[in-house]
């Protein structure tokens, strides 16, 4: 054990140790928070000046993510754009997005970037921890050559790690601290230094023998839930052609207690992970002469739900003598996933901007996300409308995207014309039409 270390496990163990957080994102703000919680200096580091300047003035800009945290931590935990301040960092940890290229390859600039603007500050003694989704070799490739050669030896006088971020937003059953925490090292040396780190706020860490290992883990964590949603996406088509209903199939199915978990189909896959991660692996895959045919064609079906919920409302409205070409809908939920304000790769978003296209006159009624900001797909400049019988009588149709806890759905089911239900949420009706 080298001094470094030696050192750096007994500032972990007196919680002397500071602890950066490049990325205030869902992922980077509540692990901030949950190592301020437990007595760590916290230094948060973004480029977005404004989310910088609400955690000074500590105010959330994550709906799960209360102001009762930001204040509590006041003390411990504070937020700057000067990358020059990680020098003061014992341990630094990235978790920026790793989205996809329009050629739908990885895109690493977020990761690239903040290491060309931590490299200048990383000193002897430090942890670097990635959090950020990559491919298997991400971290051996692209961050340890360029901490090489600044003179910092990986192993010895620094410490590298792997470990993926595991949130769930606003999962009520699991939080930070209880969600078990996989972590991989350059060396056995960085694995042990990391291990002491992160188990000061996770219950149970789980190593594993590489920093490949580890990014192939969280990949197929996600490729995992991609296909088997793919499945059913796939099943719920075979199922509608036969008239039955695909949630009463599931729910049966779920009765098993073994070999089976349940996985739902809706109108797309959305967030971070799941629309992107399984590409990163796809073209790892081809520099080693691997065709992911499966990976690949689950992604294509989830891909195209977005159509299919479109075409099942042109269907439904021509049923009753309407065009889809200026027919008024009102689409139910714009954020990925329920009760959550994140709209990443929402497939509400494709929905929109396909109605839009095709003449369609388009409102949206969310109540986590009461202003829709410019998107990937588009500036639709809309705001959330509010569900009153008035309202929802005066669309053609009103679409329910995104399940939220919030929507009553007797309320919305009673005074709408014309319902399309892409969750199984409402009940067998003329007035209700299954996508």
């Amino acid at each position: 054990m080298t001094s470094h270390e030696e050192e750096f496990l007994d500032k972990i163990q007196g919680r002397k140790a500071v602890v950066a957080v490049v990325g205030l994102g869902y992922v980077g703000l509540p692990l901030a928070l949950s190592f301020a919680e437990v007595g760590f200096q916290v230094l948060g580091l973004d480029v977005d000046e404004g989310k910088v300047k609400k955690i000074a003035r500590r105010e959330s800009y994550i709906g799960h993510i209360s102001v009762e945290r930001l204040r509590d931590t006041a003390n411990l935990f504070s937020a700057s754009t000067d990358f020059q301040l990680a020098s003061q960092a014992d341990a630094i940890i990235i978790c920026v997005p790793t989205p996809l290229t329009k050629e739908r390859e990885p895109d690493l600039t977020y990761v690239e970037g903040t290491l060309k603007a931590l490299l200048p500050y990383l000193r002897p003694g430090q942890l670097l921890s990635l959090e950020s989704t990559t491919y298997p070799g991400t971290t051996e490739e692209i961050l340890r050559p360029p901490i090489e050669s600044r003179g910092l030896t990986v192993g010895e006088d620094f410490f590298l790690v792997y470990s993926p971020e595991r949130e769930d937003p606003a999962n009520p059953d699991f939080q930070t601290q209880t969600i078990p925490k996989v972590l991989g090292g350059s060396t056995e040396s960085s694995a042990r230094v990391g291990l002491a780190l992160y188990s000061q706020v996770v219950e149970r860490m789980v190593q594993v023998s590489s920093t490949r290992a580890a990014e192939l883990t969280k990949l197929l964590e996600n490729i995992y839930r991609a296909v088997n949603i793919g499945l059913v996406n796939e099943l719920k088509l075979v199922a509608m052609r036969m008239g039955l209903d695909i949630h009463e199939i599931i729910n049966a199915a779920a009765t098993k207690p073994f070999g089976y978990t349940a996985f739902f189909p809706g109108p797309g896959i959305g967030g971070h992970c799941i629309p992107i991660d399984p590409f990163y692996l796809t073209w790892k895959a081809r520099g080693y002469g691997v065709h992911t045919r499966f990976i690949e064609l689950a992604g294509e079906i989830n891909a195209s739900m977005p159509r299919y919920v479109v075409d099942k409302i042109s269907s439904a409205l021509n049923e009753r003598s309407k065009p889809l070409k200026g027919a008024t809908i009102l689409l139910l939920g714009m954020a990925y996933k329920k009760n959550v304000d994140d709209m990443r790769e929402s497939p509400s978003l494709e929905v929109l901007k396909l109605l839009t296209e095709a003449g369609s006159l388009v409102d949206y009624s969310d109540p986590h996300v009461p202003l829709m900001p410019r998107t990937r797909k588009g500036d639709f400049g809309l705001k959330s409308v509010d569900l009153t019988p008035e309202t929802l009588g005066s669309y053609d149709a009103v679409v329910l995207l995104t399940d939220h806890r919030a929507f009553d759905k007797p309320f919305i089911h009673k005074y709408s014309k014309l319902v399309i239900d892409t969750r199984g949420a409402f009940p067998a009706s003329p007035t209700v039409v299954k996508a």
